[in-house]
């Protein structure tokens, strides 16, 4: 368990979360993740890159219990910094990311999936940034990628969730599935891709990060700043520590954050 790549005769790496029981990341998975996402492409044989999950649903941000049993702002620091690093892993790749979501997508989870290139999701799918409820701001950025600006706003404001069918309705998703077909439908867009020409395909992901009407990566950095800012002012401590003594068990999808 934990970050996991397999590679298929189509060229097809799948990177696959698999961190029980949310897959909620902690600092060093979560640069785990980077290191493999960055691996898959750059290496000469992979076309396409899919990342999935395994169990309950797709990611629920960063670990709160690790942030909240370590001292100073160590795992903050390294929580943000991880997640940074995960996002703009998804996002140099240089061949396409196909995200598989299955289940909630929360937190970080957000900012994978709106740097991806592609999304496919289950019908049970749905999608949150609970960050105001943990005492933090960050990957509005991504979500802002996922769904139109006012409904991005009222999202980040009320920690509210948005669902599959949505995503789908408003062009961000590829592919709505039953859960069981999941991999399978990533794997079958993963196909088509890998069918053309990977000198092409790789000069595309190039242009189409080139045409960005901005950065992501610098502004998630300047959102992350108001959550260094909110953790000097007590405030997130507080939170986070109120989070973490409620029953995950009864709230797996209300996530951890980024």
């Amino acid at each position: 368990m934990g970050i996991e790549t397999h590679q298929n005769a189509h060229g097809i790496t799948e990177v696959v979360m698999n961190c029980p029981p949310v897959n909620a990341l902690t600092v060093d998975e979560w640069f785990g993740l980077a290191e493999a996402i960055t691996a898959a492409g750059t290496d000469p044989q992979t076309r396409v890159v899919v990342l999935r999950a395994e169990g309950k649903g797709f990611n629920a941000g960063v670990d709160i219990k690790e942030m909240q049993h370590t001292d100073g702002f160590d795992a903050l620091l390294g929580a943000n910094r991880g997640c940074a690093a995960a996002f703009s892993a998804v996002y140099d790749c240089p061949v396409p990311v196909i995200s598989a979501v299955g289940g909630f997508c929360v937190g970080g989870g957000i900012g994978l999936v709106g740097n991806s290139d592609a999304i496919v999701a289950s019908d049970d799918a749905w999608f949150a940034l609970p960050e105001v409820e943990r005492g933090a701001l960050g990957a509005a950025t991504h979500l802002a990628r996922l769904v139109p600006q006012h409904k991005m706003r009222a999202m980040v404001y009320t920690a509210t969730r948005a669902t599959a069918a949505e995503l789908h309705a408003w062009g961000s998703v590829w592919e709505v599935v039953p859960r069981d077909e999941l991999r399978d439908a990533a794997l079958k867009l993963a196909e088509q891709i890998a069918d053309k020409s990977p000198t092409v395909i790789r000069a595309a992901k190039e242009c189409l990060n080139g045409i960005d009407p901005w950065d992501p990566k610098r502004s998630y950095r300047f959102e992350q700043g108001f959550t260094f800012e909110l953790n000097l002012s007590g405030v997130s401590d507080e939170l986070r520590d109120d989070f973490a003594g409620t029953d995950k068990a009864a709230r797996p999808a209300d996530g951890d954050g980024s």
